[in-house]
């Protein structure tokens, strides 16, 4: 007969009784149960309100001997049962004056989800210390291993002597560590191998004298693992990542990044987070470049900041030691190449319900051969806002910029400096019915300019001190109709929603006005109900008489309201012609505007298209267009195909023209072989612009799965610099479930590149706490 005992905290015995008399639950009182979510919170696995060193031992054995002082001896099935722990094993001793148990056969240790399991143990049920002969583990991680001897140093470590490691939990792990000793500390989520030799396939890949490596998948200081590239611009790149764990809400990253070309650059990163505020510091420094025999740096710091009672700041700070930073020091499958200004800005604001102020100070780093940007030194806004006041929707943008252009590379000014100051108050009452709505608009924008035209005033030819005032007067009204239909055989319900839009701003002579900060916006659906052409700053306000009508029909799945097709169509009609202008720009002379169309459509659950055009009217072509194509079939699995088209501009301020094809695909080979890749090519011809029919970019890879815990990826990446040079890249990665990975990381770039791709490499998921209680 199985017979069961229960030790109290002093070790006293209690009368043994039959299995079928379980221990009191009194043992065990749990809190109150909550209700979280629809879920009910319970403490049944988990003492409450115990003191740890109180706990009662529970003893179970199918015969148990006492000498009826210290000594107690179990056989047969033998179990020591503790609520943060279980012994088990064919024999037991128990020495209650020392709290050590001994077991033989088949030995076995549960504790916090780890296991450990030997012909022998010796375990302090005082001090959670012991020691396991010839020792099989299993750790919380999925982790696993066999070793000589494990020491059991307190609750939270071990070492374990001749081990082997692995956190594959096939049948046949793919990895596997082989170490002298290893420590695992189960409080500091770290596993330091000492001695160590890292074995892929049998093979041995990365041997060290100390090999870090996490228990569970949380963050820990320790390197990371190292990645390596050959590209055009830096050679053969490489950088060793070491991460440093300093607070829950702090860590930091040194990176050391030796190129063959450039020489070596030193990198880091810092990461803070506060109930108050957060932010992110950066920064990359070569000491001499081996091409250029100088200096090379960049920085960014990005930070935000809540003060309290509505008040909160943020700065965003970047810089570059040269303009030819990026072209040279690109990261890998990141092409920040054409990046043309590196902003830095400070901002301060205050905000309550109705009102919100802000400050904020620009400036911009030109890295390009483009014109600098104006300078905001500062700029001072004040916006009020009152929905449904008695009906009225009322508005308030007021703002006060101080502009300052930096002097060109000559030495040269560029523009007029100045400040500006404007305001804008609108006052909409919206009228919104079942099916339908109207919403008259009135608003006066008054603007006042203090401009230093660099001696070009004195002359006579411009003012040193322009006004302006404008009323802005529109109509928005639209309809919603619906009715019961069919798509493709299925129950629908087909929408039709007119849209009617009326403009009127009168005429301002603002030829003698400077520009600070506008610029032409591109004709769209969303530009056609707008109030003004020009987008950025209010140095122009176009006149206009115009009226925007456009029409949309929706087709929308009975059930569940899924939207299968949209179709919409628009286009602006003029009753007078522009007369305000940008300098350089024709102003318009049509009654018309080009028609728009729109469409996107879920044909069936896998394949999905949209499209996006823009017709001309008067010169019977196509000014814009944008179709693109995608079909899912499964994960993993995926097609895209797209096409863009901008007419080449007729004017300034207009779009550059664009003629491009875009395939990109993630498709399986074999059940474990992924293809991955992407084309751009661009179809352009401008000799003006040394645009030549190219690739622009291509990606082309292979991605291998295993069946179990491990995937391996090589990636070749090109992309265009400037119209007359490229970089290539090739990387490689090899992904270890369980450990990391090793070689450059090329998530980042195929997830940005191709749409719809997925991870193959297959997950671990973590074993539960309580998913190994015994």
């Amino acid at each position: 007969m199985v017979t069961t005992a229960a030790l109290g905290a002093a070790g006293e015995s209690v009368l043994a009784q039959p299995a079928q008399a379980a221990p009191s639950a009194k043992q065990y009182q749990p809190v109150e149960a909550r209700i979280v979510s629809g879920l009910r919170e319970s403490s049944g696995l988990r003492p409450v309100g115990v003191d740890p060193d109180t706990l009662p031992v529970y003893l179970e054995a199918m015969r148990m001997t006492s000498d009826g002082q210290d000594f107690a001896t179990l056989e047969g099935a033998a179990s020591a049962r503790r609520a943060d722990a279980v012994i088990k094993a064919r024999r037991l001793h128990f020495d209650q004056a020392s709290n050590v148990m001994t077991g033989t056969g088949n030995a076995r240790l549960v504790q916090d989800g780890n296991i450990v399991v030997g012909p022998s143990l010796r375990f302090n049920m005082e001090n959670n210390s012991g020691q396991v002969e010839q020792p099989n583990f299993w750790l919380q991680n999925a982790g696993s291993g066999v070793g000589s001897k494990a020491d059991i140093k307190s609750k939270d470590e071990m070492t374990v002597t001749d081990v082997t490691y692995t956190g594959c939990p096939c049948p046949d792990p793919a990895w596997r560590i082989e170490a002298s000793k290893v420590d695992l500390h189960f409080d500091e989520n770290e596993g330091i191998a000492r001695n160590g030799v890292l074995y892929f396939k049998d093979v041995p890949i990365l041997a060290s004298p100390y090999l870090t490596f996490p228990i569970r998948k949380e963050r820990k200081s320790g390197f990371l693992a190292p990645t390596f590239a050959i590209t055009s611009q830096t050679g053969f790149d490489m950088a060793l990542p070491y991460y440093f764990n300093i607070a829950p809400n702090y860590d930091a990253t040194l990176t050391l990044r030796p190129t063959s070309k450039r020489g070596l650059q030193l990198g880091g990163e810092f990461r803070y987070l506060q109930p108050d505020y957060f932010g992110t510091m950066a920064g990359t420094y070569l000491n001499n470049d081996y091409q250029l025999d100088r200096s090379r740096w960049a920085y960014s710091w990005q930070h935000n900041q809540v003060f309290g009672n509505g008040f909160y700041g943020n700065f965003d700070l970047n810089g570059v030691s040269d303009k030819d930073y990026f072209r040279d020091f690109t990261t890998l499958a990141i092409n920040q190449a054409s990046t043309s200004y590196l902003p830095k800005t400070g901002n301060l604001g205050w905000s309550n319900k109705y009102w919100q102020a802000n400050v904020q100070v620009a400036s911009y780093q030109t890295i390009a051969d483009v014109v600098p940007q104006y300078n905001k030194l500062p700029e001072f806004t004040l916006t009020g806002t009152r929905f449904d006041w008695n009906g009225f929707d009322i508005r308030s943008q007021n703002a006060a910029t101080w502009f300052r252009r930096p002097l060109s590379d000559q030495g040269l000014r560029l523009g007029p400096d100045g400040q500006r100051f404007t305001s804008y108050t609108s006052v909409a009452y919206p009228i919104v019915r079942p099916g339908w709505y109207i919403t008259p608009k009135f608003g006066m924008h008054l603007t006042q300019y203090e401009t230093d035209w660099y001696g070009l005033s004195m002359g006579g030819q411009q003012p040193a001190n322009a006004t302006r005032a404008l009323p802005i007067m529109s109509i928005d009204s639209g309809m919603t109709f619906e009715r019961q239909t069919s798509f493709f055989g299925s129950a629908a319900i087909q929408t039709l929603e007119p849209r009617i839009y009326y403009l009127r701003v009168p005429y301002r002579d603002q030829s003698n006005l400077p520009i600070y900060d506008t610029s032409l916006s591109d004709f769209s659906f969303s530009q056609a109900f707008q109030e003004n052409i020009y987008n950025g700053g209010w140095d122009r306000i176009a006149n206009a008489n115009q009226l925007t009508v456009a029409l949309g029909t929706r087709w929308l799945d009975e059930e569940t309201g899924f939207e299968r097709l949209a179709i919409s169509a628009g286009q602006r009609f003029y009753f007078a012609d522009q007369r305000v202008t940008l300098p350089g720009e024709a102003p318009r002379t049509d009654v018309r505007s080009d028609w728009l169309f729109g469409a996107t459509a879920a044909l069936t659950n896998t394949l999905s298209t949209s499209m996006s055009l823009q017709y001309n009217p008067y010169d019977n072509q196509w000014d814009r267009a944008q179709v693109t194509a995608r079909w899912v079939p499964k994960r993993a699995t995926s097609l895209s195909a797209s096409y863009r088209y901008q007419r080449q501009p007729t004017g300034l301020y207009q779009p550059q023209g664009q003629d491009q094809i875009s395939l990109s695909f993630q498709w399986p080979l074999t059940n474990n072989l992924y293809s991955v890749g992407r084309v751009d090519y661009s179809l352009l011809s401008d000799p003006s612009r040394n645009a030549t029919p190219r690739v622009t970019q291509a990606i082309a890879g292979l991605e291998y799965k295993a069946d179990c815990c491990w995937a391996a990826r090589v990636v070749y990446q090109r992309y265009a610099i400037d119209p007359t040079s490229v970089n290539n890249a090739i990387f490689f990665q090899l992904e270890l479930s369980g450990l990391g990975s090793l070689g450059q990381d090329p998530m980042g770039m195929l997830t940005r590149s191709i749409p719809s791709y997925e991870n193959i490499a297959p997950n671990i998921p973590p074993v539960g706490k309580f998913e190994r209680y015994e």
